[in-house]
């Protein structure tokens, strides 16, 4: 009886060990795509019998993905980490701050909400040394950086936030059977985008698909076309500027990256359903004529989560592919991406707190999640290899390739503006209003509400 009774406890043991492993979504030391070596050197720090809480607004599968990331850190450290994201975070966060109990650490996808925690004295600003060690390991780090950096309660700007998990949105859509039979070529540059626009017109084809469409959101999807074109047209200094209003809105750098889109989406030859269209088909449809035979656009421009627009079963790289919407040739200005991220801060000083920003500068902390789905980083120490999917893959090398990141410009500015009569300008100019008369419009309500 003692004898069944001591191998029944070892058999318990063993399964317990193997449920505690299974928490991992790979075992360590198992799979040479992963850097271990920086899961192993974590080690070192003990952090038994701490707790963290961190709040976010990842809810459901994105939920369970970080979650599975965070596994890694309470597995070398000892750590407790308990991750309360979902719907409503900009509230909870905000109701939990000014009642005194934060969480350790907040997951914020608006700088500008960073930004102002960070002027009330409610963040941690960072170590000095972080400065400097995005700047080596992100690329583009000065991009990363500069969208990090608030002025504290006292006026002195300082580093406050890690980005982690990125959105690309400068990308163009298309279907490579499509280019095939016509005889295109993926354009390098902008001047070859443009000439590449004409030439399917010329061959009787509609270049473009674009909707604006989005019920109470109408018109945002032309916001990043246009935040598109000021980083092809201007410095990113300008782009700054523009975002802040110390570029006011219908200065002529700004005209010029609207006309630029006009380029695209007022000529009737250029766009499905001629440019009157654009404004009234829903920005969920618009892809959809990359898919019918014969086409009834080459191309669409959208952010990476288009594809869950596209028609069941496509395969994206086989179906349907991207490539990056090009620079001009003929200016200086790098490769710039636009896009969107989540921003890591620290909510409630700790050690604990301040090991689990480390960690994020780990390449672990990346490789898990960019092993299994839904997740893009700029850091450079990653082995590409670890994405799930060539998708991925070709996603993060742009992000890897770019010389300049900005921030989506619109999130950037006052709710207004950026979610407000931009938006609504877009679609007028769209229907044929001035440029000019438009920025002027959405400049006069920026001095309104200043």
């Amino acid at each position: 009886m003692k004898t069944n009774y001591l191998m029944g406890a070892a058999a318990f043991a063993l399964l317990a060990g193997a449920a505690q492993a299974q928490e991992l979504k790979f075992a360590p030391g198992e799979d040479a795509k992963f850097h271990w070596d920086s899961f192993e050197a974590l080690k070192s720090t003990d952090l038994k019998g701490q707790k963290l809480t961190i709040d976010g607004s990842w809810g459901g599968i994105d939920k369970e993905l970080f979650e599975s990331v965070v596994a890694y850190f309470e597995a070398a450290t000892g750590a407790d980490v308990e991750f309360t994201g979902g719907d409503g975070f900009e509230q909870r966060v905000m109701i939990d701050i000014e009642a005194g109990s934060p969480p350790g650490i907040a997951v914020i996808p608006q700088p500008g909400l960073a930004a102002d925690l960070a002027k009330r004295g409610k963040l941690t600003p960072l170590p000095t040394e972080t400065e400097a060690w995005v700047k080596d390991n992100y690329a583009a780090g000065q991009s990363w950086v500069d969208l990090a950096t608030f002025a504290g309660p006292d006026g002195n700007k300082a580093l406050y936030g890690l980005f982690y998990k990125v959105d690309v949105k400068s990308l163009v859509w298309y279907v490579p059977e499509n280019f095939e039979d016509g005889g295109y070529k993926v354009p390098t540059s902008m001047e070859e985008l443009k000439a590449l626009t004409e030439q399917i017109a010329a061959d009787g084809g509609t270049p473009w698909c674009i909707g604006l469409g989005s019920g109470p959101a109408t018109g945002w999807p032309a916001t990043d076309w246009v935040e598109d074109m000021m980083l092809r047209n201007n410095t990113p200094a300008d782009y700054d500027a523009w975002v802040s209003n110390d570029l006011k809105f219908n200065d002529p750098k700004v005209i010029t990256a609207i006309d630029d889109f006009g380029w695209f989406a007022r000529n009737d030859k250029f766009v499905a359903g001629g440019a009157g269209a654009v404004g009234s088909t829903d920005f969920r449809d618009s892809p959809k004529g990359l898919f019918t035979s014969p086409p009834a656009c080459y191309m669409h421009h959208q952010a990476s989560f288009i594809p869950s627009f596209f028609p069941d079963g496509t395969v994206v790289g086989q179906d349907a592919d991207f490539f990056y919407m090009p620079a001009y040739a003929d200016k200086d200005l790098g490769k710039p991406v636009l896009g969107a991220g989540t921003l890591f801060v620290i909510t409630q000083d700790s050690p604990v707190a301040q090991a689990f920003m480390k960690f994020l500068e780990t390449p672990i902390a990346h490789e898990i999640w960019m092993a299994q789905s839904g997740f893009l980083t700029p850091m450079k120490g990653v082995n590409p290899e670890a994405y799930a999917d060539a998708t991925l893959k070709k996603m993060g090398g742009i992000l890897l390739n770019a010389d300049t990141f900005r921030f989506d410009g619109s999130d950037l500015m006052p709710g207004a503006i950026g979610a407000g009569v931009f938006w609504t300008g877009m679609v007028d100019y769209t229907a044929g209003k001035d440029a000019t008369v438009v920025a002027t419009d959405i400049q006069k309500t920026w001095d309104s509400i200043k």
